[in-house]
């Protein structure tokens, strides 16, 4: 059996955390499994060298903040496999480049184009644990490393899960599993022993961050089935698969409550009638790389107008896009709100229900004295905006009105979700 492990930051925090993630791997390895190994960088290493970068530069090139990036991988894969010889195992560490990792040539945001795990397979056959650098591999036309973004390394796990034809991929967290809200916010959520990949792939685009929503993608696409499991302890987690269908269907159609805390709503008024207006407005989005969600087009005396959601990050690049463009499309105005969130019911049976649900979600809302902004559904998600400060009530509202709520706490470790 082939095993691929892929443990977080926040498992890897300090040298006590690195001993005893060689212990785990090296318990799987002597259960009679090949394993192969991918590791992030150790806890807030990758923040801390862009803040070194910020300070010596105001103008970092993305090659060399890449370069500098994927060290922190190979660091940690370093040190763990140092931990495996110590306890009296065989390892070896990769960096992505060396696993045989291709991308993409997009410095900072670069995609798998394919992978040759030809020094991974080498390791594997004489008995060594391979660690893999997460987040990074190499461009083969220009010989660049390049980092694949936020969730890298979750992609880079599930890409060689994929490639090697693994029996599993388990992903290590500080989570006990995939809950049905977010434990900080609702002590009482459940963990769920399983869902599948639709599912938490609408639970990840809502704001779940146990895994993020392009591993969720690859896992989908490529039929690998991840194991959320907590580095912490032995408890069972959640199996995320492309065939399971989660709790059982006579029972609630709602999976979970997600939130997302830092949102923008764009609204763009006077709008012109004209598709073209409409077509031009998302293209100068798309060219700025600012995703969207959570569109309504509604018209009045005043003309047509347009409103959808961003990451609170991208509000004021957006903003900035959109007046530029105005000053060649009319007599439009652009605003941003961030004083707004997004809660999220997430469920497979949404769509058969989605009115009655919506009813429910608005009773209990309005009777928490909880003003209720733009709602958008669809079979797999319902979404609305409010308050920014009321976001935590929204949730534990309808995580409780729902029927969600369990018997006990859940537990969080290190402080973070990563």
């Amino acid at each position: 059996m082939l095993v691929i492990q892929k443990y977080g930051g926040s498992s890897l925090q300090g040298a006590d955390r690195i001993r005893a993630v060689a212990e785990r791997v090296l318990t799987t390895r002597r259960g009679g499994h090949d394993v192969v190994v991918v590791c992030s960088a150790m806890g807030d290493t990758s923040d801390e060298l862009i803040g070194l970068a910020r300070t010596v530069s105001s103008d970092r090139p993305a090659r060399e903040m890449d370069m500098l990036l994927t060290s922190g991988e190979r660091v940690s894969n370093a040190l763990v496999a140092m931990a495996v010889h110590n306890l009296g195992g065989t390892a070896k560490s990769l960096s992505g480049a060396q696993a045989g990792i291709h991308t993409d040539g997009h410095h900072g945001s670069a995609r798998i184009t394919a992978i040759e795990p030809v020094r991974v397979r080498e390791a594997l056959d004489v008995g060594a644990v391979p660690f893999v650098s997460g987040f990074q591999g190499i461009c083969p036309q220009s010989g660049d490393l390049t980092t694949l973004g936020r969730g890298g390394s979750d992609v880079t796990a599930v890409a060689l899960a994929a490639a090697m034809n693994a029996d599993l991929c388990e992903i290590y967290t500080d989570v006990e599993g995939v809950y049905t809200a977010d434990p900080r916010v609702v002590p009482r959520a459940r963990r769920l022993e399983a869902l599948s990949t639709v599912e938490m792939l609408e639970m990840a685009a809502a704001g779940a961050k146990v895994l993020m929503p392009r591993c969720v993608e690859y896992a989908h696409r490529h039929g690998v089935d991840v194991h959320v499991r907590s580095s912490f302890t032995d408890r069972p987690g959640t199996l995320v698969s492309h065939s399971s269908e989660g709790d059982s269907m006579e029972g609630s159609c709602i999976t979970g409550v997600a939130h997302l805390r830092s949102v923008a709503q764009i609204t763009v008024c006077g709008l012109s009638a004209d598709p073209s207006a409409t077509t031009s407005l998302f293209e100068v989005l798309a060219e700025g790389g600012i995703p969207i969600d959570m569109v309504q087009r509604s018209r009045s005396a005043a003309g047509h107008t347009m409103a959808f959601t961003v990451p609170a990050s991208d509000g004021p690049r957006a903003t900035d896009l959109l007046k530029q463009r105005r000053e060649n499309s009319g007599d439009e105005h652009v605003s941003c709100d961030l004083t707004v969130s997004q809660v999220s019911l997430v469920g497979v049976g949404i769509g058969a229900g989605r009115t009655s649900i919506v009813a429910r979600l608005c009773r209990t809302l309005t009777e928490a004295g909880i003003d209720i902004g733009p709602i958008a559904a669809s079979e797999l998600r319902i979404s609305l905006l409010c308050p920014a400060g009321r976001l935590d009530e929204a949730v534990r509202a309808l995580h409780r009105d729902f029927g969600l709520d369990g018997a006990t706490e859940g537990t969080v470790e290190a402080g973070a979700i990563r």
